[in-house]
């Protein structure tokens, strides 16, 4: 099976791509290469991997590139919330407008199964103890919203020979060759680590997080199950869910096994909170992640020490707005 993976080079990309590669799989990664064009420098010698450099709004380069594939892991997008906000005009360009026309160009060119990677953001402000795949959507920001439609698209275009499954992640954490250093385990390690202080903002919001390397499990997962199982199914993929205050609280525990760290607490405007439950993939896939996000966190601890994340308070490589702002994205 050749899998076309869109946004491949971002933070799950670079540590999926090369699972499904050490699986078995082709693959072919497109993508801008923003973060760098050096990421998958140590799998050239595969036969089995093809690197394209486009951008997904241009729908003639899309539709040379997935001829000959069989599956599609879509990742690509304007990520977060925050990077959203950067500039919506753009954001509506690649998070919405170019998804419909590329769901036509997969289907007329064979395309199998088509995984399209979601967020949990979609459900809002949640009351409930455990937010389910069959609660209301109340996205609050432009980015969730249009996760949403996007959704809404991919489940029309579902068929007996076009199979479509929906993951909602939970925040993604840990180390990656791509890494991420704006999303919020990965924010709180990062500035314990190299400052000696957690700043947390509110800290009663709840928030679904997951390692990167379940998320990435996940993906396989699906990629692997029976069609019936999966045929316009969505699922949450998630594990611990934490407010804010306690994973500031566990930052400051796993880095104080080294050096000192204080936690502060400040107030906030941002509301979003949400208890996703992942039940629904555990019973009807049997999928369980098995890494805590303790673990996370001390995986990016580690990389600091060895070194190979450097100088992660300034490098632009690791925080999206710095660096769409520097290509100067259009």
């Amino acid at each position: 099976m050749r899998v076309f993976v869109p946004g491949g080079a971002g933070y799950v990309g670079s540590r999926l791509i090369p699972v499904l590669l050490d699986q078995g799989y082709s693959v072919t990664v497109y993508d801008l290469f923003l973060y760098g064009e050096s990421l998958f420098d140590n799998l050239k010698s595969s036969s089995n991997l093809k690197q394209v450099k486009g951008d997904i709004r241009d729908l003639s380069l899309m539709k040379k590139s997935v001829i000959g594939c069989d599956a599609v892991i879509h990742l690509a997008c304007i990520s977060n919330d925050p990077s959203f906000e950067l500039n919506p005009t753009l954001g509506k360009s690649i998070n919405l407008d170019c998804f419909a026309p590329f769901l036509q160009i997969a289907k007329e060119a064979g395309i199998k199964r088509f995984i399209y990677a979601s967020s949990s953001s979609v459900y809002g402000v949640k009351s409930e103890p455990n937010v389910t795949e069959e609660m209301s959507l109340e996205p609050l920001t432009d980015y969730s919203r249009f996760k949403a439609e996007c959704e809404k698209l991919l489940l029309k275009h579902a068929s007996d020979d076009f199979i479509c499954t929906i993951l909602r992640p939970a925040t993604v954490c840990g180390y990656a060759p791509r890494q991420r250093l704006d999303v919020v385990v990965n924010i709180l390690t990062n500035l314990a680590y190299h400052t000696g202080k957690v700043k947390v903002t509110g800290g009663s919001q709840m928030r679904p997080n997951i390692h990167i390397e379940d998320m990435v499990r996940a993906y396989l997962h699906v990629l692997a199950a029976p069609a019936e199982q999966i045929q316009k199914e969505i699922f949450n993929v998630g594990h611990d869910n934490h407010t804010v205050l306690q994973l500031g609280k566990m930052a400051q525990k796993i880095v104080s096994k080294t050096k000192p760290v204080d936690l502060v607490v400040e107030p906030t405007n941002d509301n979003r909170s949400y208890h996703v439950s992942s039940e629904k993939i555990a019973k009807k896939l049997g999928f369980k992640p098995t890494h805590s996000i303790e673990t996370a966190m001390e995986d990016l601890v580690k990389a600091f020490e060895t070194g190979q994340l450097r100088n992660t308070l300034a490098d632009i490589r690791y925080f999206n707005i710095k660096t769409m702002l520097a290509a100067n994205l259009q």
